[in-house]
């Protein structure tokens, strides 16, 4: 037993030098660049090379599958039935001459028209597009994520080396590195902004407090290898506004923070992230609900018009959506933010799939889970532009504002314009949907009010 103690104060001395040099890198070449904001460039290198093998692995994907007659994999794209956008009436006519030969001279119930409603059910079934909004797109080029691609084959030898290749860095190298970035940066929060709470109110603690939110969330973000570029940053959020953008993933906010000085409006949670959500309100007029104030919408409204009106206090961050979108549209925004009549700065997020996923489908994947997801992908990419301040016109009510904030959003970001509510991923669709067409084919068949009255 003796003559193992030398080697194993071997291993102890090799262990310690080795810690001790993988920290002294973590600070000198991420976390000091990040508490200054600034880059050596080797986020963009790594990019630029992960670019080449990627093209590389897609045209060998191509060559291999010629040569072994597989089809080329084509993923699920939108529009399966395309058609020309018609009413119901005219649908409902065009059925009853081909049927029957009868054009919709006098309005009368036919047998025919149920074959309308059986068809506009199905193609809604195939081609629904609020459900397809909820599950991660698939790339046409493999990544080397398996999960990006579920319909890749075995291919070539040289492949299957590479992507095992990529396993070992992702899970042996970039995860322990991420997560002990990840520790740094949420140590770092919780321990400065409790200090920073101590002190008077004043400039000082102002200046502390953004600051210390801000050197946290750019570690965060080397935690995540996210390279993120931002545009027409002249037009950031200012105090006393209100910051809305579309809503892909939790990391939206790190995103943005870590840019530029927000407060935050969350529920409290317990656990860890009320441990952290406690630190940062102690520096930051951040602000948390109780679980029975969220349900409360004026209780809400009160609370923000009451920061807004403080000039001196950060804008708020709000995601309009309530829900995480798969980065592909953006849907319904919540009319409350827009009901205050504070300025509204606009921001539109795009993430680049190729490199990893970034939307968080909270139904299928736990936030453990989701966070191992984004740390075993090869990093986080994605453009962030900040639109030009919107205010509410006099003639606009809250939801046509809220309108025409998201059209602008989906415009600059490349996205989908969708009026569904994104809570329809966990709930039946409304009886007023259903009653809208109901009241359409009513009104077709019995005529209107004054139709009615003439007869």
């Amino acid at each position: 037993m003796f003559l193992l103690l030398p080697f194993d104060n071997l291993v102890v001395n090799l262990l310690g030098i080795s810690i001790t040099v993988l920290f002294t890198l973590l600070l000198v070449f991420i976390i000091v660049p990040a508490i200054f904001g600034v880059s050596f460039g080797i986020r963009k290198v790594y990019m630029k090379t992960l670019l080449k093998i990627f093209q590389w692995a897609t045209l060998r994907i191509e060559r291999g599958a010629k040569e072994k007659n597989h089809p080329l994999y084509k993923p699920y794209v939108n529009g399966i039935i395309a058609k020309e956008p018609t009413s119901l009436e005219e649908e409902i006519k065009e059925i009853r001459r081909s049927g029957s030969g009868k054009a919709l001279d006098t309005p009368e119930f036919e047998l025919s028209d149920i074959f309308y409603f059986c068809r506009k059910g199905i193609e809604t079934i195939m081609d629904d597009e609020v459900t397809k909004r909820f599950s991660a797109e698939e790339l046409e080029s493999w990544n080397l994520l398996s999960r990006t691609n579920y319909n890749f084959q075995y291919i070539s030898l040289r492949l299957t080396v590479l992507w095992g290749l990529g396993v070992l860095i992702r899970y042996c190298f970039l995860l322990p590195l991420r997560i002990a970035l990840a520790f740094t940066g949420i140590s770092l929060l919780v321990t400065g902004t409790t200090v920073v709470g101590y002190l008077p109110n004043g400039r000082c603690k102002d200046f502390l407090s953004k600051h210390v939110h801000l050197m946290c969330y750019r570690i965060c973000v080397r935690a995540l290898t996210a390279i993120i570029t931002y545009h027409d940053r002249e037009n950031r959020p200012r105090n006393g506004g209100i910051c809305v953008a579309n809503h892909t993933s939790p990391i939206d906010v790190i995103i943005l923070a870590s840019d530029g000085y927000y407060a935050m409006v969350g529920q409290i949670h317990g656990g860890l992230m009320g441990v952290i959500q406690r630190a940062m309100v102690k520096a930051c007029p951040h602000v948390w609900f109780e679980r029975s104030e969220v349900k409360d919408r004026h209780l809400v409204a009160r609370r923000l018009t009451e920061h807004v009106q403080d000039k001196s206090k950060l804008p708020i961050l709000i995601f309009p959506e309530g829900t995480c979108i798969n980065n592909t549209s953006v849907m319904m925004f919540k009319k409350g933010s827009f009901e205050i009549g504070a300025t509204v700065y606009p921001v539109a997020i795009k993430y680049d799939p190729q490199f990893g996923d970034a939307f968080w489908n909270s139904s299928k994947y736990g936030m453990v889970t989701y966070l191992l997801r984004m740390m075993t992908s090869w990093a986080i990419v994605c453009s962030v532009w900040y639109l030009p301040p919107m205010t509410r016109q006099p003639e606009e009510d809250a939801v046509q504002f809220a309108n025409r904030v998201k059209s602008a959003i989906a415009r600059q970001g490349g996205l989908v314009d969708l009026l569904w509510d994104g809570g329809l991923k966990r709930e039946k669709v409304k009886d007023a949907f259903k009653e809208e067409q109901q009241k359409l084919y009513s009104k077709m068949i019995v005529g209107s009010h004054e139709d009615r009255s003439r007869s």
